[in-house]
């Protein structure tokens, strides 16, 4: 498959989506949104074990949703338009591998929303966060509301989104919007090594993590706990599992499905 604004490649179980619109700072209309969804069901097709999100050229990750397209939406085209964004988070948020996010610039609005869908953050020193939708007279619409406060706490992600504040790849460390920051010409190489580690993880055992994970947002902790012992109690039995403990006992590296 191929799309316009979007490139997918998948190699060594590792897959990289990159948002492709570089002459509009990456930002999200819908047929990138489309493509996005397309891309991540092909990447999810293709038995990727690791994802890594990221834009091209050197300003921007992804600046936004398109301002332009946006703002003479109707209200019923303004929630198909959401409706679009979240389902690509979910998908995100949700796709059987982890998935890291490379911020290599610019993430505002819908980027950075699209950042806070992925397990992993890392942020090149040139990076800028934000939450930028009040100054356009509207709210994060695509789970920045939802998935921001969990991340860095209910404070800071009041401010962030009631002021609209840019953060750069400092103070996003600080906050703990993003889990570490590297040098902008190491990054590419820095999350291909970080996603290729994760690529040789037992797979099943990594998914079952993820959604276990996952679950601890949705649920009460009660809940959550009872869902981690099935999981963990489930994955008793499969190779990897098998494999694992063996090579743990027999002092010699695993060789994971």
């Amino acid at each position: 498959m191929s799309w316009d604004t979007v490139e997918l490649d998948v190699e060594d179980g590792v897959a990289t989506l990159t948002v492709d619109r570089p002459d509009r700072l990456n930002a999200l209309n819908l047929e990138t949104l489309a493509a996005i969804e397309e891309a991540l069901a092909a990447a999810e097709d293709g038995d990727a074990r690791a994802l890594v999100l990221t834009g091209a050229g050197e300003k921007a990750f992804v600046a936004g949703a398109d301002i332009e397209y946006m703002r003479d939406l109707s209200t019923p085209e303004a929630q198909a338009y959401a409706e679009l964004g979240h389902r690509v988070a979910d998908a995100v948020e949700t796709f059987p591998a982890p998935a890291i996010a490379a911020v290599n610039g610019y993430a505002f609005g819908g980027g950075c929303e699209l950042a806070l869908a992925c397990d992993l953050r890392v942020a090149s020193e040139r990076a800028v966060l934000g939450q930028t939708e009040i100054d356009l007279g509207i709210v994060p619409g695509w789970g920045g509301t939802q998935r921001l406060p969990r991340l860095v706490g209910d404070e800071v992600a009041r401010r962030l989104i009631f002021f609209g504040e840019r953060v750069d790849a400092t103070d996003a460390l600080e906050y703990g919007l993003v889990g570490e920051v590297v040098a902008h010409d190491q990054l590419d190489g820095y999350v291909a090594e970080m996603a290729s580690e994760l690529a040789s993880k037992p797979a099943f055992a990594l998914r079952a993590a993820k959604d276990a994970l996952n679950a601890a947002n949705e649920t009460s902790q009660a809940a959550g706990l009872a869902y981690e012992r099935r999981v963990w109690s489930g994955l008793f039995g499969t190779h990897d599992q098998r494999e694992g403990m063996a090579a743990f006992v027999e002092k010699r590296d695993p060789e994971f499905e």
